[in-house]
């Protein structure tokens, strides 16, 4: 066995390691030399890149729907900490900057939390789609992503409705595993969000078209039987298309995912498994 992390001898460490990385997140929002977005501007940019929504109570395996309802309160209470903040040139756009440490005062309750060993739960919980929203967005702009963290070492819940690929989702906690975006152009973009009784909801816009779109494809997604697990596989890439005459200029891959199943295999889709 090799040797254990400082984090990983005891909780005491374990909190002593998150509080040293939390100060350094601190340090380098102060002093780091970035701008950050924080101006907001409630009327709407006139150009709509992208806009997406996402389901808030979804099936998640044999999650206590508690969770899931908690979590609907936890995202109302975020929504209106992005809505209509603007990214201008040079600019940063800080999903914890933003939002701030997610509390009991605040009103936050209990919800859905990924972890490297798998799910629980945590206050403030959920707050993972409400990144997973942007990031799908930010996808399909010219905006730069500097900080994007992945859970995509398990799969953890079977497809119920999924409407994105599997392993575009992002992993967050406060304040030391950060989403962010930079704007390198000199475009000035505009985030969007509210939701509804159903729905996480988001507007990516901007003041000027982009010169280009995006289409985000899946390639490869199938299962693999590794031993006595399934593992689940696909590679994401990123299409720049150039918008006068529809041709592809650019083909990126993003992410490869090669995930290990901790769902029943009942529920994976035989004519997917790749034998």
């Amino acid at each position: 066995m090799g040797r254990r992390l400082f984090c990983e001898i005891s909780p005491l460490t374990y909190r002593i390691s998150v509080c040293k990385e939390q100060i350094k997140r601190y340090i380098k929002w102060w002093f780091g030399g970035q701008i950050y977005a924080k101006e907001k501007s409630y009327s709407k940019l006139p150009v709509l890149v992208y806009e997406h929504k996402s389901l808030i109570r979804r099936k998640l395996g044999n999650v206590d729907q508690t969770l899931q309802e908690n979590k609907a309160t936890n995202l109302m209470l975020t929504t209106p900490k992005i809505d209509s903040v603007l990214i201008k040139p040079g600019e940063t756009f800080s999903f914890w900057k933003l939002v701030g440490k997610c509390t009991k005062a605040k009103g936050y309750l209990e919800g859905l939390t990924i972890n490297n060993s798998g799910t629980s739960s945590g206050v403030g919980g959920g707050m993972c789609q409400f990144t997973n929203l942007i990031h799908w967005m930010v996808l399909h702009s010219d905006l730069t992503i500097v900080e994007h963290h992945h859970h995509n070492e398990f799969d953890l819940f079977p497809d119920y409705n999924r409407a994105l690929p599997f392993g575009t989702g992002t992993s967050i906690v406060y304040n030391y595993l950060d989403y962010q975006v930079k704007n390198n152009t000199n475009n000035t973009y505009q985030i969007i969000t509210y939701t509804t009784d159903t729905h996480l909801c988001g507007e990516l816009r901007c003041l000027h078209e982009q010169q280009y779109s995006y289409h985000i494809v899946e390639k490869e997604a199938h299962f693999s039987i590794e031993g006595n697990d399934y593992y689940r596989n696909n590679k994401v890439f990123r299409r720049i298309i150039n918008k006068i005459d529809g041709n592809i200029i650019e083909e990126r891959l993003l992410i490869k995912n090669h995930s290990k199943v901790m769902y029943d295999s009942k529920y994976i889709d035989s004519e997917l498994i790749k034998r």
